[in-house]
């Protein structure tokens, strides 16, 4: 069969379909059939899909459903989530900015490393002794470090280990240590920023620099709170240090912050940095030292005053001990030096231990210029005339007294001084604690009476106006009238009179009544002047009683006018310093202080009166300081109620005073001159001459021509033939002399009635 137009139909095969039926090989669909199958099939796989399907997707729907509600009520988090997530890494990134800002700025601020190196600001005072050898230092003393591999590596090992042993491993702060700080603090019942720091070396370099901000004198704060600033603990300056220390680190590295560090740090005893405290302590520098005196110096750093060793040798041994501990455990010393070091504990340089002339230390830094000394700006050399082998024996006859001769609860105090003929003070002591520094001085600060220490005075007015050691005066009742207050009516210590005696005998046995009359009769104002001009400067007696040393002194003033007795008469100004010259300069900026002054008696005069003196210790109130068959001079003194007790006195080389009372004025218990300060000046003038030798004092021996008398005495008067005799044996009349005596008259006796 044709189709209707000639061609030849196409034969196609039908598509398969699962479930239909076709007729083979025509081509041809059965349209009912198909339709209908079609139709079924198409039922058939939607059913077939449900029932394949059906559990799984009821599943899904009840999963997405349940994914949805739990969506629902996570979505608030996620959304929290993702805004603090944006709003961390904003907030750090505008923290790393303001940090890096921070950190910049400071950076910018920070000057070369030369210019931070000492960062004092007030000077140094060395003192030299007489034979150029330290023994003191004032001041903040500095020694400058400008390279860390200068000083000894067990010094350097012995910082880190105490105070920051990650220090080379941070950047300027360690949050590990901050966060171990707060830890120890709080749970030791301190607030979090109080006690513990967690400060690195670095930190504490920028708190010693005190974030760049210096010293500024006229702001009204003291250098005292100035520092006490610098140390303030609040969260906003520990940012700032944070930052500051970062910046260092930037600017410096670490080496050169440990150099930093090294010379800022005070170490107690005014000593800045450690190559000074290395010299203060030790007597050496900082490269020399080793593991133990390493240690003792690193543990000053928790508390520089209480651990050094000046304060208490002994705290300061167990304090070092902890960080030779600390270095064990680091590493950075062996078993072997460990034991060593605390076998063999660091102690002080033989200048630290003595702490020698602290007294004289203190006096020489008063002499001075302020602007040189005490308030210097600059680094300055002292030469002075401290001899240490005088200081030392002075010291120690202090000690052999006091612990020999003197109860264990008595308070007295005692000072000595010892000096040269022309003023150059060779030893002080101001005081029974004879090594200290900064205290009362009572050898220049204590103004006392003098009591018959003054009589030389009078006698070398005397000797001055033409009278001899023979000359006589009577011991005999006298009265002199007193404008303003009547009569004035001496009596002796003994309470008894002793007829005619020789000039050189009143003074011998310190008689008061001839002292007195001796007075009158040269004039009270030539005794003043006298006195004046030998160096005792300050508001002298008027009336009669001035013969008995009511007037005030210092035991400095005091020797130095004996001093000038021994020299022929001269006046001395007590001096210390020979030479003042800034550090490191050849030239000085000034020379000696005092010195030999004016003639203020003749040489004939003060050959005399020394000849009168060496009778004092010869046969006479002083024979307590007889030094064996050395000649010596001097006088004894003691005033009223025994309240102050002196012994001043010379041989050929040396002139010695010493003071014995009580701070309070207090009376002494059975003292007088011729007593405890008789037997110190002895054992001090014992081993001040030791070695030297006898030399004869200058002193003139009178002959036995007639000498004059006192004006108003007939050369018949009784004279003295070694008695005492009773006011009543020579017609008197009345007994004892307080007896025929006015109460007033007997107050005045009482007060002056004292001859030592």
């Amino acid at each position: 069969m044709s189709s209707g137009n000639g061609k030849r139909p196409v034969i196609r095969a039908d598509k398969r379909h699962s479930g239909s039926t076709t007729t083979a090989r025509t081509g041809t669909k059965a349209p009912g059939k198909s339709a209908a199958s079609k139709a079924k099939g198409s039922k058939a796989s939607a059913g077939s899909a449900r029932a394949a399907g059906g559990g799984r997707g009821g599943r899904g729907t009840r999963r997405r459903r349940q994914r949805g509600l739990l969506g629902l009520i996570l979505l608030p988090f996620a959304w929290l989530a993702r805004l603090g997530w944006s709003i961390l890494w904003r907030a750090t990134a505008v923290l790393v900015l303001l940090v890096g800002f921070g950190v910049a700025y400071f950076y910018s601020q920070l000057p070369p490393l030369d210019d931070l190196l000492d960062g004092r600001v007030r000077g140094s005072v060395t003192l030299l002794d007489r034979n150029g050898d330290v023994f003191a230092w004032r001041g903040e003393t500095f020694d400058q470090i400008t390279d860390i591999n200068d000083v000894s590596p067990y010094l350097k090992n012995a910082v880190i280990a105490t105070e920051d042993r990650r220090f080379y491993r941070h950047l300027g702060v360690s949050p590990r240590g901050v966060a171990s700080a707060v830890r120890i603090n709080l749970a030791e019942g301190r607030g979090p920023l109080s006690g513990n720091g967690g400060s690195t070396l670095t930190q504490q370099t920028a708190k010693l620099l005190c974030l760049g901000v210096p010293f500024d004198p006229d702001s009204g704060m003291t250098e005292a709170e100035y520092e006490d600033d610098c140390r303030r603990t609040t969260m906003g300056r520990k940012i700032k240090e944070a930052l500051y220390a970062m910046a260092l680190e930037a600017k410096y590295g670490k080496d050169d912050i440990l150099v930093l560090y090294f010379n800022r740090a005070y170490l107690g005893a005014s000593a800045r940095g450690f190559e000074a405290a290395a010299q203060k302590y030790f007597g050496i520098t900082a490269a020399e030292l080793d593991p133990g005196q390493a240690a003792m110096l690193a543990g000053l750093l928790k508390a520089p005053t209480r651990y050094a060793p000046t304060n208490s040798l002994k705290r300061a041994q167990d304090r070092a001990d902890t960080v030779i501990k600390l270095m064990y455990d680091q590493g950075f010393i062996n078993a072997a030096q460990r034991d060593y070091a605390w076998e063999y504990p660091a102690t002080l340089g033989s200048a630290a231990q003595a702490r020698a002339g602290g007294y004289f230390a203190d006096w020489v830094m008063d002499t001075g210029p302020s602007f040189l000394t005490n308030n210097t700006t600059e680094d300055v050399t002292l030469q002075t005339t401290l001899d240490p082998r005088i200081q030392t024996a002075i010291e120690e006859a202090m000690r052999v007294v006091f612990d020999e001769k003197v109860k264990a609860d008595s308070e007295a105090q005692a000072a000595i001084v010892v000096m040269s003929a022309d003023g150059a003070v060779r030893g002080m002591v101001g005081g029974r604690d004879t090594k200290v520094s900064g205290a009362f001085n009572r050898a220049t600060q204590a103004k006392r009476q003098t009591g018959s220490s003054f009589k030389p005075f009078v006698y070398a007015a005397a000797m001055d106006l033409g009278y001899t050691p023979f000359a006589t005066v009577l011991d005999d009742v006298y009265c002199v009238n007193v404008p303003g207050s009547g009569q004035y009516c001496p009596s002796n210590y003994d309470h008894k009179f002793h007829g005619r005696v020789t000039l050189a005998q009143a003074l011998a046995h310190s008689y008061n009544v001839p002292a007195v009359k001796v007075a009158e009769a040269v004039g009270l104002e030539n005794v003043r002047k006298v006195a004046s001009d030998f160096g005792i400067d300050n508001k002298l007696a008027v009336g009669p009683a001035l013969a008995l040393g009511v007037s005030e002194s210092t035991l400095v003033e005091m020797t130095g006018a004996y001093a000038g007795i021994l020299n022929g008469g001269r006046s001395v100004k007590p001096y210390g310093v020979t030479a003042l010259m800034l550090q490191d300069d050849d030239q000085p900026l000034m020379g000696q202080s005092g010195g030999l002054g004016e003639r203020v008696i003749s040489e004939e005069a003060s050959q005399y009166l020394i000849y009168m003196m060496s009778k004092v210790i010869e046969e006479g109130t002083g024979q307590r300081a007889k030094l064996g068959s050395r000649p010596a001079a001097g006088k004894t003194g003691t005033t009223q109620a025994a309240r102050d007790a002196w012994f001043i006195g010379f041989t050929a080389d040396y002139v010695t005073g010493v003071w014995l009372g009580n701070d309070d004025n207090a009376p002494l218990t059975g003292v007088t001159g011729s007593g405890l300060p008789a037997e110190i000046w002895r054992e001090a003038m014992v081993r001040v001459n030791e070695g030297l030798p006898e030399k004869p004092l200058p002193m003139k021996i009178p002959d036995n021509a007639p000498s004059p008398t006192l004006p108003g005495e007939t050369a018949t008067s009784p004279q003295y033939d070694g008695s005492t005799t009773g006011a009543s044996s020579r017609g008197t009349g009345t007994g004892e002399p307080s007896q025929r005596q006015n109460p007033v008259e007997r107050l005045l006796n009482g007060l002056f009635g004292r001859r030592n």
